[in-house]
């Protein structure tokens, strides 16, 4: 699939014509002003005390084949990642059920697969995914490539919306992924939506990419038709033992313009505050939600990096007024 250069998308009720110039035009305006921007669009399509809890649990850690050069769960790199086999489906129910206690209204798995194979494993995923629809939680999960067949079944277990993200910009993804290419991935998020799947597709920020990537990344996701309902936007948790070990911090800047630009272009989707935010200061994460993201992952860990301890998320809903938070300090205290 070719990169366009130009693509549709959705502003409150009218269509508007993007093209790369603009994307490029609106992630290069002054910081202050992006911001002022982005949290107007948001203002016009989401509450502020809206900001959705989710928990994200591996289900089967480690041994991964891909080369992604940001994963502590490949298997040719030496981490600390103990490989683990499938969870079992009881143990993920119940893990489900805690996070549901806990505030969370989205439960996501996710397997370090390459792809999915039609075997036993497969069948215990669809078992997950139907109990956790059936606790009234949407079930994402996140288990690598599909193919049509695979995502009509996820569907029909219940599954509410499948996360595969794009990473980065098509010119910049050779640099950190050899094992599959671009249009593999944009071929899963097809048979997802073809499935009637909702995507969650979104990126990491801080892998070396320049400001020209983070622009084409933005643009892609923006043109999708449809465009994602989620987006995922990662801050890279540098990981010793994966080549990007020794990446610098990301500028907490860079982080929430991008933020403040995936909130403009794609103005209807939830646009969720998700690795790396454990480095994050509590004015910053403040920052990140006045640009319009509206969504974070509960509980200490995200897959296998860290992630605030969940008392630091009720302190900082509680400071903020959100009703979030004020409902959290309740189940806490029940």
């Amino acid at each position: 699939m070719a990169m366009i250069e130009r693509g549709f998308f959705r502003f409150r009720c009218c269509y508007a014509l993007v093209t790369i110039d603009y994307v490029r035009e609106l992630y290069r305006t002054p910081f202050l002003k992006l911001v002022a921007q982005a949290s107007r669009v948001h203002e016009a399509n989401h509450n502020y005390d809206d900001i959705q809890r989710c928990t994200l649990l591996s289900v089967k850690t480690g041994g991964c084949p891909e080369d992604c050069a940001y994963c502590p769960q490949a298997a040719r790199y030496h981490t600390d990642v103990t490989v683990q086999k499938l969870m079992r489906s009881e143990d993920v129910l119940e893990a489900a059920r805690n996070a549901k206690a806990n505030g969370a209204t989205r439960f996501c798995m996710g397997a370090a697969w390459r792809e999915v194979r039609d075997n036993r494993d497969f069948d215990e995923v669809l078992k997950m995914v139907r109990g956790v629809s059936e606790l009234g939680l949407e079930a994402c999960a996140t288990l690598g490539m599909l193919t049509e067949s695979q995502a009509t079944r996820l569907k029909e277990a219940g599954l509410h919306a499948y996360n595969h993200n794009l990473d980065t910009s098509r010119e910049f993804y050779s640099e950190i992924i050899h094992t599959r290419d671009y249009d593999d991935r944009l071929n899963t998020i097809r048979h997802v939506r073809d499935a009637g799947i909702t995507v969650c597709c979104g990126g990491i920020i801080g892998m070396g990419e320049s400001d020209e990537d983070r622009i084409r990344f933005l643009f892609t996701l923006a043109s999708l038709e449809p465009q994602p309902e989620s987006v995922p936007i990662n801050a890279l948790v540098a990981v010793p033992g994966t080549p990007l070990e020794d990446q610098d911090p990301l500028d907490t800047f860079i982080f929430v313009r991008t933020i403040a630009c995936a909130r403009i272009l794609m103005p209807k989707a939830r646009v969720r505050l998700s690795a790396g935010r454990l480095r994050l200061s509590q004015e910053a994460q403040t920052l990140a939600f006045m640009a319009g993201a509206n969504s974070i992952f509960l509980g200490d860990r995200l897959l296998t990096t860290p992630n605030p301890e969940p008392d630091a998320d009720y302190e900082l809903f509680e400071k903020l007024g959100l009703e979030c938070g004020v409902m959290n300090s309740e189940l806490r205290s029940a």
